[in-house]
């Protein structure tokens, strides 16, 4: 037991101290706990085998340069995954010393907007630079992409967040379907690759799931016979002409309805909600899948960054503590909210 107690300790500290990581920094680098030496940043990737994520950037900096401090990175996973795959530099470009002789090294300019390179322990690029794309998606999909060149592990939380920033890049499409179990329903759909999004609730005096999902990954009428072979689309409300078409030729006549009001479950993601997983804040698409794989009777780890899974395993071991509910929260502000209650 005393042993046990150690463990959970030391998971505690960690969780709070990689938690606060970062804060303190100017808004331009945003919560990334950064390296401010290259060539310390090139010993710990040799030591570590990571590569480093080298930033370029304007401190302190325009609008353009703060909104990406604040906005990509900090987002929690960003952060996460920046910190945790691989090794972090932050080089000034409107400084002297070592940043401009950084700079010159790699060509880049003086006083600009902010610059990503992924290199290697080598100081060679791995992938090239991530210039002009100041978006969560662009600096995911370059850590993805760094990750897979080098023939290393992308984490599952990585690619879910990469699916569900392209959908909302992209654009989204919304189905209702009508079934017996809204709760099934959501286990069922839940689980289909494109699906970024699941509501259970009531239309018309019917239980429904109400479906985000992404058009470029799963089209309506995939969607639509899966959904119909689980024996979840009895019927469909929608307005939408395409939607009707396939609904009928799929479904049968008569078995498509205008949209009427919306009114979700008073438990959504039922599955989840039953869970100490509810107290961990996910992102939509991860508490879609994770709310699936708990219906399925499996065990959903692997979708959970390791901070999410320490938090996890000190909810386990207080369930008696004064833990929130986070369902449909917004992740970033509950993670933020969960950081500020830590730091109190």
């Amino acid at each position: 037991m005393k042993k046990y107690n150690v463990v959970l300790s030391l998971i505690a500290l960690f969780f709070t101290t990689s938690l606060i990581a970062g804060n303190g920094n100017p808004k331009e680098l945003g919560d990334v706990n950064w390296l401010r030496n290259f060539e310390d940043g090139i010993a710990k990737s040799v030591a570590e085998k990571k590569p480093v994520f080298l930033l370029f950037q304007e401190v302190p900096g325009c609008s353009t340069c703060q909104n990406y401090g604040q906005n990509v990175l900090s987002h929690p996973l960003i952060v996460e995954a920046i910190e945790s795959l691989f090794v972090p530099v932050a080089i000034f470009n409107n400084k002297g010393g070592n940043d401009a002789k950084v700079l010159k090294f790699y060509g880049e300019p003086s006083w600009n907007n902010p610059v990503v390179r992924i290199v290697n322990d080598q100081k060679e690029d791995i992938i090239d630079r991530v210039n002009g794309n100041y978006s969560r998606l662009g600096i995911v999909q370059a850590m993805r992409l760094a990750l897979q060149t080098e023939n290393l592990e992308v984490p599952a939380y990585l690619t879910l967040l990469e699916e569900e920033l392209i959908a909302d890049k992209t654009g989204t499409e919304t189905a209702v379907f009508s079934m017996f179990c809204f709760w099934t329903g959501e286990k069922e759909i839940g689980k289909l690759d494109g699906v970024v999004e699941t509501q259970a609730g009531f239309m018309n005096g019917r239980e429904v799931v109400a479906v985000k999902y992404d058009p470029e990954v799963i089209q309506y009428k995939k969607l639509l016979k899966e959904a119909n072979q689980a024996s979840c689309a009895d019927h469909v409300y929608t307005e939408e002409k395409a939607q009707i078409k396939a609904t009928e030729s799929i479904i049968g006549k008569g078995k498509a309805s205008d949209t009427g009001k919306f009114r979700q479950d008073r438990e959504p993601k039922y599955y989840l909600s039953k869970t100490v997983y509810r107290f961990v804040p996910m992102t939509q698409l991860q508490a879609v899948k994770v709310n699936s794989m708990i219906g399925q009777r499996k065990v959903p780890d692997a979708l959970l960054s390791p901070k999410q899974l320490v938090l996890l395993k000190q909810i386990q071991a207080n369930p008696n503590g004064q833990w929130q509910n986070q369902i449909n929260k917004d992740f970033v502000q509950a993670w933020g909210e969960l950081v500020a209650n830590k730091k109190a």
